[in-house]
């Protein structure tokens, strides 16, 4: 993937009524879930922006919330790589000078492939030229396929680009695959396919005090149940204040304690601060080691003595 100059335009986010400014007329378009922002989709990302630069446009991606399988199948939770508020964030990061957010709810489900196209990509959107993945699908019963989007194109005149899967020594790269790596605790392989560190924002809580009394005061956030993420000790870095600090996690259950619904409990090195109420980002850099139950409190001790000297280590 080509890697695109910085937008020269402050990225918007337009949602369900905004109107296009004329600074965003007749875009090129990269269409997806998105979540994540994985390599992947940063390859459909930066052939949108890329043809953008070449024809003069701005680039935008058009993106959907909530994720269209928590609609389809709300009794089944999804593991979010990418929350909203994040998945913008890291659209923002990668060049292009906007998002599109459609609402999916029963409106745009009902929306056939062929309206899908002409009352949005065309009536509200104006396009140029879209950018989709090879497997992406959209409108009622999924009926509008790659295929359908490059005759579209023809049709109402604009250029349409399907941008091929992106391979990692030989495997696809998906949302999908991902979660798979993190539930069993592999976070270094999300982080390759992700291309930075799995990452996690959540309002810091009180807990029992715990940490505190072992000589390790831990902020302590609770995730969203759907997060699947091995349960297990992790060496980490933490945002605050746009500062970078490398501490040590554990997320899970603390069967040492209480065996309760999980919890990230982070142990920030060389820092000292209130930080409750703050909403921190936690980056997973390495699995130390999986959730234990220990047999006092000294052998637990003992061993976060271990897992922060390891954590120290896997971070320098």
């Amino acid at each position: 993937m080509t890697h695109a100059a910085a937008s020269p335009h402050p990225f918007l986010v337009l949602r369900e009524g905004d109107a296009l400014p004329p600074a965003l007329a007749r875009p090129v378009v990269a269409i997806g879930n998105f979540d994540g922002v994985h390599r992947g989709h940063r390859a459909v990302i930066g052939t949108a922006i890329d043809q953008a630069r070449s024809l003069g446009r701005p680039a935008l991606a058009l993106t959907f919330e909530p994720h269209p399988r928590a609609y389809f199948r709300p009794a089944e939770p999804i593991f979010r790589l990418t929350p909203e508020p994040m998945k913008l964030k890291r659209l923002s990061e990668t060049g292009l000078d906007g998002a599109v957010v459609l609402a999916f709810d029963a409106a745009m489900a009902g929306r056939d492939a062929e309206d899908f196209v002409a009352a949005i990509l065309v009536g509200r959107l104006g396009v140029a030229m879209v950018v989709a993945g090879y497997d992406f699908h959209f409108g009622k019963g999924r009926g509008g396929s790659p295929l359908f989007l490059r005759e579209a194109g023809k049709r109402h005149g604009f250029g349409v680009e399907i941008v091929p899967p992106l391979l990692d020594e030989g495997a696809q790269i998906s949302s999908s695959v991902i979660r798979a790596a993190l539930a069993q605790g592999r976070v270094e392989q999300a982080a390759h396919m992700l291309g930075a560190p799995f990452a996690v924002e959540a309002e810091v809580v009180h807990g029992d005090k715990r940490g505190r009394e072992l000589g390790y005061p831990t902020a302590n956030m609770r995730l969203d149940p759907a997060v699947t993420l091995a349960h297990g000790i992790y060496a980490v870095t933490v945002e605050i204040d746009g500062a970078r600090h490398k501490g040590v996690a554990s997320f899970g259950r603390r069967p040492t304690f209480d065996d309760g619904a999980p919890r990230l409990e982070t142990f920030i090195f060389d820092f000292a601060g209130d930080l409750y109420g703050r909403v921190l980002t936690v980056a997973f850099h390495a699995w130390l080691r999986p959730e234990l139950k220990f047999d006092g409190i000294d052998a637990l001790i003992a061993q976060m003595d271990i897992d922060s000297a390891r954590a120290r280590a896997a971070l320098d």
